[in-house]
C-alpha cells in the first residue's frame, strides 16, 4: 500500500512541476504583450484570452500536487496540536463528506461542459478567436487527478488510524519551515558552543 500511495504522489508531483512551467509562458506572454502595446503599438486581440487559459491550466493543474503535498488551507491553531490518530479521524470525515462528492461532481460535470464545447467547436469572442475547447477539457483531467489524490488521502487516514503514526510521503523542494529553521540554527549553536567548551577545557588542562 506504501508503494501505491508513494507512486500517486510521484504522479501528482510529476505533472505538478510540468504544468508549473506554464506560468514561464505566461509571464513571457504578458512581457510581450506589454512591450507589444505600448512600444510597438500593435496589441493582439487574443493575448488576454491565452492569458486567462494558461493561468486556468496552472491553477487547475497544481490542485493533485498541492494536495499531495500538504499545501492546501488548513486551519492549524487547533489541528496541528492533535495526535495523528485525530488528525486521521477528523481528515477522514471531511474527505468522505465534502472532498469526494464535491471532486466526482466536479469531474462528471466537467467532462460533460468539455464534449459540449468539443461538440461545437467552441472558440473565445475575440476578434481573433482561440479555440476554447481544449482548454476546457483541463476541468475532468484535473478533476481525476484531484479524485486519485484524494483516494491516496484517504488510504493514509486509514494507515495513520491503524499505525497510530502518519505513514511516509513523497519529498519535493519547499520552502523552509520557520520553526524547522530555528531548531537548525538552535543544533548549531549548541555543537558550537560544546566546542568551544572543550577547547576551553583541554587549554585549562596543565
Amino acid at each position: 500500500m506504501q508503494k501505491l500511495m508513494l507512486a500517486v504522489d510521484r504522479l501528482s508531483t510529476f505533472v505538478g512541476r510540468a504544468f508549473a512551467w506554464s506560468i514561464v509562458a505566461l509571464t513571457l506572454l504578458v512581457s510581450w504583450e506589454v512591450f507589444s502595446r505600448y512600444v510597438l503599438n500593435h496589441p493582439h486581440p487574443w493575448a488576454l484570452d491565452a492569458q486567462i487559459m494558461l493561468y486556468g491550466i496552472l491553477f487547475m493543474m497544481a490542485g493533485a500536487y498541492t494536495l499531495a503535498h500538504q499545501g492546501h488551507v488548513r486551519g492549524d491553531v487547533l489541528y496541528g496540536n492533535f495526535t495523528p490518530r485525530t488528525q486521521a479521524t477528523i481528515d477522514l470525515v471531511l474527505f468522505v463528506i465534502f472532498y469526494l462528492p464535491g471532486v466526482v461532481a466536479l469531474t462528471w460535470a466537467g467532462w460533460i461542459y468539455a464534449n459540449e464545447s468539443l461538440a461545437i467547436r467552441e472558440n473565445t469572442f475575440s476578434p481573433d478567436p482561440l479555440p476554447l475547447y481544449p482548454f476546457k477539457f483541463v476541468i475532468p483531467v484535473a478533476g481525476f487527478l484531484l479524485l486519485l489524490q484524494g483516494v491516496i488521502e484517504i488510504l493514509r487516514c486509514v494507515v495513520c488510524l491503524r499505525d497510530g503514526e502518519w505513514p511516509m510521503r513523497q519529498k519535493d523542494v519547499e520552502e523552509i519551515d520557520v520553526e524547522e529553521l530555528k531548531a537548525m540554527v538552535k543544533d548549531e549553536v549548541d555543537e558550537l558552543e560544546a566546542l568551544i567548551k572543550d577547547d576551553q577545557g583541554r587549554g585549562a588542562r596543565p
